[in-house]
């Protein structure tokens, strides 16, 4: 059986300005005592489009353990913003927090991130070059993705569970697809308000031509 139980994962200073760290409060229980670290990870979806924009943040070893509660907080960088597309700056994206014993991952938890201007008037005429001190990321907490895989625990092997505050129920074990429903939608938004504005500027300048 799974020798590790994540209980709940809390996010704090959410949202928070988008320079801001990383912060998950993390608890988790052992079955029993183990005999290697459990290896943590926070990784940020720099581009839906391709995992070539991915970003870890930090990687944190915990252990040795024995068996009970334990409970940590994992504070890792925000991402290198030289290294997400700008076209993907401002808008949906994921962070993943994932854990692996003796290099095999058992589970990861995603959540929604959401970034956008503070003020109104920055929402509604973003500059041309991401601002990104002006920017705020917001982190949809009480929607997390869990997706669980089995791994050899030396014992036989089997999946860990993942209990929320919020009642979430975790997905069946598998491999993560990294394309979630909401971000396809903020990446059709994006194409609309392209076409929008590509629409008001060509008749601005068709009402030029006519004055």
């Amino acid at each position: 059986m799974a020798q590790v139980n994540i209980m709940n994962v809390v996010v704090k200073d959410n949202p928070c300005p988008f320079q801001h760290p990383f912060q998950f409060e993390i608890t988790f229980e052992c079955s029993e005592d183990l005999t290697e670290d459990l290896e943590w990870k926070i990784i940020y979806v720099g581009s839906a489009e391709s995992e070539e924009y991915d970003q870890t943040l930090d990687t944190v070893v915990v252990g040795p353990l024995i068996a009970g509660r334990h409970m940590f907080v994992f504070e890792a960088a925000p991402p290198d913003p030289q290294r997400i597309p700008r076209e993907d700056v401002i808008g949906v994206t994921v962070v993943l927090l994932t854990c692996s014993y003796r290099r095999q991952e058992f589970i990861r938890v995603g959540y929604y991130v959401n970034n956008e201007y503070a003020d109104q008037e920055l929402k509604e005429n973003p500059p041309s070059e991401p601002d990104f001190d002006k920017l705020q990321r917001n982190i949809l907490a009480t929607c997390p993705r869990v997706t669980r895989f089995k791994i050899d625990w030396g014992d036989g092997g089997d999946v860990c569970s993942f209990k929320c505050s919020n009642g979430f129920e975790p997905d069946k074990p598998g491999v993560f697809d990294g394309v979630w429903p909401v971000v396809e939608e903020e990446e059709k938004r994006k194409q609309e308000e392209k076409r929008r504005r590509e629409v008001e500027a060509s008749n601005d300048s068709n009402q030029m031509m006519v004055d």
